[in-house]
């Protein structure tokens, strides 16, 4: 075993008392032939041989696995003191200082919690406490958590239970996306033609009686399709949900913490004049460390404190949390991570860009910083989801040592959201063994051979007319999308099928 440890189990025996022990719906990646993970470092992780894969989706490992700064943060608050947040500790106000200076003023208060999920069930508590309402307007394919009350408020997960599962109190708007959604990209205005689409609910909903307590997004879809929404997008819906007396929540448990290089937070893509109201966060906060907040402002806080119920976390704010996300503060500046994940990010997205001029197979390119999404297509005219394809691709980029996975609402979208030490090196090297199985693939199914002078011309024209986003948005933002390109061919379509959902064209 590398560096000394012991391996307990053999691999074929772990998989077996996982079987027996864990629960039957907790998954694993790569369920043909998962992989035992031992040991990580920066942007790699070893299995039980000791092979090295290049992580390109751990966003939890957010400034780089097994980070020795933040290591010794934990370990030296470890030995010393760990006790909950009823005692007064320097520990906890000095996170919270740093934390509230990343974002807008108004955004100054915080409640400490431990994951993704207790921090947006907070943040419900939070809305509805705020003006006594009670309906939740979400997005499309939107995934906000794993317990009841955000089950309840996310169509990636209640939509597998059938057609009766949404509640009542919940209203689901179309997803900001500008490649599938209902406005694309050539709307003159898809940010207001979106938002008319909440003011629409917010009406209906307000003529049956009910009252809306909050919006609710992430600051870009991740479990969606890593959708970026057209700025301007959040700005009119927090104007026609504050009318209706409700709070706008950005969700950035995924996408924050400067992974979209130029801003600390994801929201900061709509421009300087949105503010959202809660602010959620987890999994990057703490590198691995179970620990997430939900900041706030002050009238919403002391209206929560109202109440009378006093609210308390037994782990959330404790002095080795707040130690961590000290430091994972720390490494994100002195590493000049942010300045990274820019850099990167553009390279990653120019080498991407290339191979979308030169395989049919890939049909949009998006993505901001260190979050980027390539969405594959079997028909690009149609914009037909290749899922069958995508399955494949990262099943045979495991056998490369690459680690990516492939996600959206027809699991399409190959989704990069590495650790934040991700190089340039590792960016060209992940892209051009995608490129080699783009080719066999395509070349598998003839639809290189049949489309290969036209599709050059086609989408390099294409191409040359597709344009970044505003640069308000982000200078390494880029949406590129494929209405060229036509491709009827599947790959294994005897083995695969894409889901039965009405697709989207």
């Amino acid at each position: 075993m590398p560096g000394g440890m012991e391996e307990r189990y053999s691999k074929a025996e772990t998989l077996a008392l996982r079987r027996k022990h864990i629960g039957p719906s907790c998954k694993v990646f790569f369920a043909k032939d998962p992989l035992k993970i031992v040991r990580a470092q920066g942007q790699y992780m070893f299995d039980e041989t000791g092979e090295k894969y290049l992580d390109c989706i751990n966003n939890v490992a957010h400034v780089g696995h097994s980070h020795p700064y933040v290591t010794k943060a934990a370990t030296k608050q470890m030995e010393l003191l760990n006790t909950n947040s009823r005692f007064l500790h320097d520990n906890l106000v000095q996170y919270a200082q740093r934390l509230t200076a990343t974002l807008p003023e108004k955004l100054s208060v915080c409640y400490f919690v431990n994951s993704g999920s207790e921090a947006n069930d907070l943040a419900l508590r939070l809305a509805r406490q705020y003006r006594g309402h009670q309906d939740v307007i979400t997005l499309e394919n939107a995934y906000h958590g794993h317990v009841t009350s955000l089950i309840d408020i996310s169509p990636y997960k209640f939509n597998q239970l059938g057609k009766d599962s949404k509640k009542e109190f919940v209203h689901v708007a179309p997803s900001p996306d500008i490649y599938r959604g209902k406005y694309r990209e050539d709307h003159p205005d898809p940010a207001s033609a979106y938002a008319e689409e909440v003011k629409k609910i917010i009406e209906e909903t307000q003529k049956n009686g009910r009252k809306i307590a909050a919006f609710i997004a992430e600051s870009m879809q991740s479990c969606g399709g890593q959708v970026i929404p057209p700025v301007g997008y959040f700005q009119k819906v927090a104007e026609y949900v504050h009318a209706a007396g409700g709070v706008f929540i950005a969700d950035e448990v995924q996408v924050g913490f400067g992974r979209v290089g130029k801003h600390f937070w994801a929201f900061q893509l709509q421009g300087e004049d949105f503010v959202p109201d809660i602010v959620t966060m987890g999994k990057p906060i703490g590198n691995g460390h179970p620990m997430s907040c939900v900041v706030t402002t002050r009238e919403i806080a002391e209206r929560f404190g109202a109440s009378g119920l006093e609210y308390f976390n037994t782990f959330g704010g404790n002095p080795v949390s707040c130690a961590i996300g000290l430091a994972v503060l720390e490494v994100i500046e002195k590493e000049d991570l942010q300045g990274n994940a820019t850099r990167v990010g553009s390279y990653l997205l120019e080498l991407l860009v290339e191979q979308k001029k030169k395989h049919p197979l890939v049909g949009d390119i998006r993505g901001v910083g260190l979050f980027v999404g390539v969405d594959l297509v079997k028909d690009q005219q149609k914009r037909t989801p290749a899922t069958a394809e995508a399955l494949h691709l990262i099943y045979k980029l495991k056998e490369q040592k690459i680690l990516l996975s492939a996600d959206g609402p027809y699991r399409n979208i190959l989704k990069f959201k590495p650790p934040m030490c991700f190089t340039m090196e590792d960016a060209k090297h992940v892209v051009e063994k995608i490129d080699v199985l783009l080719t066999e693939m395509e070349e598998a199914t003839g639809m290189k051979t049949e489309n290969d002078v036209s599709t050059k011309s086609q989408c390099k024209t294409k191409a040359n007319e597709g344009s970044l986003q505003p640069e308000s948005a982000n200078e390494s933002t880029s949406h590129l999308n494929g209405a060229a390109c036509r491709q009827e061919n599947g790959f294994y379509p005897e083995k695969h099928s894409v889901p039965s959902k009405t697709i989207r064209t």
